[in-house]
C-alpha cells in the first residue's frame, strides 16, 4: 500500500534543488561531447523499453567499454580479486558488466518509468516494515547500497511506495551532461544533492526532517578505514554509519538484482544495521555487500578502482617511513 510522508515532502521544499547550485559551463570540447551524446541519449530513448536497454547496453559492451579500456580494468579487478579464474571466465563476467552498466545509465534517464516498473517488481525483504514502521514513528531512513546491478532501483522501489527518496550522486565532469543527467536523476523520485560538503549537508538536514534518503558506500577513499571485501582491504568511508547515527536513522542494506530478462528487478530490503560504532557498522554493511557480489558477480560494477592496492602501497611505505623518522645521529 503506498504510503505519504509528510516530513519528507517538507523537507524537499526547505532544501535547495541540487541542480539550482550546479555549474553548467564548460568549454568547447564539453559542448561537442555533450552534443552527441546527449543526442544519441535522446535517440535511444525514443525506442521501447525493453528495446532501448538492450540497444545501450550493447554499445557500452561492444563499443564504449572497450575503446575506454573499461573491460581491461574489470578484468584486471577480476584477476586481482579471483586469480583462479579462466581468462575466458573473466572475460564473460567483464562484458556483462558493462552490458549492465549500459542499460543502467538508459535507465537513469527515464526514472518516472523506473518507478512505475519498480511498483511491479519483486519486493521484499524485512527491512520493508522496519521502513514503514520508522516512517509511521517520524523516524528517518537511510538506505545503503552499492553499485551493483542498477542502485537506483532500490530508490525507485521505495518512491513507488509512496516516499520521497533523496540521494546523493556524483556530478559528471562535463558540465552540459551533469545538468541533463541531474534533471533526470531527481524526477518524480524526490530531491538529488551533488556529493560533497553541500550535499551532504542537504542530505542530513532532509534526514532530520524524517525523510528518507539513499547512498552508496563502496567507492575508494584514501581517507577510509581498511575494511576487507572480497578478501582484499579496500580504504571505506564510514560516513554513512556517521550519519545514520547522527540523524538516528534506521539503516538498511538493500540491493536490485537484475533479472534474466535483463529488464526487471528483484529488490531486497535486508535487516537493518543495529546502531553500533561506524565501524562495526560498515564492516557488517561490507559483508552484505560481499555476500552479494559473490552470489551475482556480473553485476557489481568490476570497472572502478575499489582497491588501488599500488597506492595503499605506496601509503603504506610513507606512514612508515613517517613513523620511524631522522635517524639520530652517533
Amino acid at each position: 500500500m503506498a504510503r505519504s510522508n509528510k516530513h519528507v515532502t517538507h523537507a524537499s521544499k526547505s532544501v535547495p534543488a541540487a541542480k539550482e547550485t550546479q555549474d553548467t559551463t564548460g568549454s568547447w570540447g564539453d559542448w561537442f561531447v555533450f552534443v552527441l551524446g546527449w543526442g544519441f541519449i535522446r535517440l535511444v530513448l525514443l525506442f521501447p523499453y525493453a528495446i532501448r536497454l538492450h540497444m545501450m547496453g550493447a554499445f557500452i559492451r561492444w563499443i564504449i567499454g572497450p575503446l575506454a579500456g573499461y573491460r581491461e580494468r574489470a578484468e584486471a579487478n577480476l584477476s586481482y580479486i579471483w586469480p583462479e579464474l579462466t581468462d575466458t571466465k573473466k572475460r564473460q563476467i567483464a562484458n556483462q558488466v558493462l552490458r549492465n552498466s549500459g542499460r543502467a545509465l538508459i535507465e537513469n534517464f527515464d526514472l518516472n518509468e523506473q518507478k512505475q516498473r519498480s511498483s511491479k517488481a519483486h519486493i521484499h525483504g524485512p527491512g520493508l516494515e522496519a521502513i514503514d514502521q520508522a516512517q509511521a514513528q517520524g523516524r528517518a531512513v537511510l538506505l545503503i547500497s552499492g553499485h551493483f546491478g542498477n542502485y537506483t532501483a532500490i530508490r525507485s522501489a521505495i518512491a513507488a511506495r509512496g516516499y520521497e527518496v533523496a540521494a546523493l550522486y556524483r556530478p559528471w565532469s562535463n558540465a552540459y551532461l551533469n545538468k541533463h543527467y541531474m534533471n533526470h536523476f531527481g524526477t518524480g523520485l524526490g530531491p538529488a544533492f551533488p556529493q560533497g560538503r553541500r550535499g551532504t549537508m542537504g542530505l542530513v538536514r532532509h534526514l532530520n526532517s524524517g525523510g528518507v534518503a539513499a547512498i552508496l558506500f563502496d567507492v575508494y577513499d584514501s581517507a577510509g578505514i581498511k575494511i576487507n571485501f572480497l578478501g582484499k582491504p579496500a580504504p571505506t568511508l564510514t560516513s554513512a554509519a556517521d550519519i545514520a547515527l547522527k540523524t538516528n536513522a534506521l539503516l538498511v542494506p538493500c540491493f536490485a538484482t537484475r533479472a534474466q530478462n535483463g529488464v526487471d528487478y528483484d529488490v531486497c530490503y535486508e535487516d537493518p544495521i543495529a546502531h553500533t560504532t561506524s565501524e562495526t557498522m560498515m564492516i557488517e554493511i561490507t559483508q552484505c555487500l560481499e555476500t552479494r557480489v559473490k552470489e551475482h558477480p556480473d553485476q557489481w560494477f568490476w570497472v572502478h578502482r575499489r582497491w588501488k592496492p599500488k597506492r595503499q602501497e605506496r601509503r603504506q611505505r610513507k606512514e612508515a617511513a613517517a613513523k620511524m623518522g631522522p635517524k639520530s645521529g652517533a
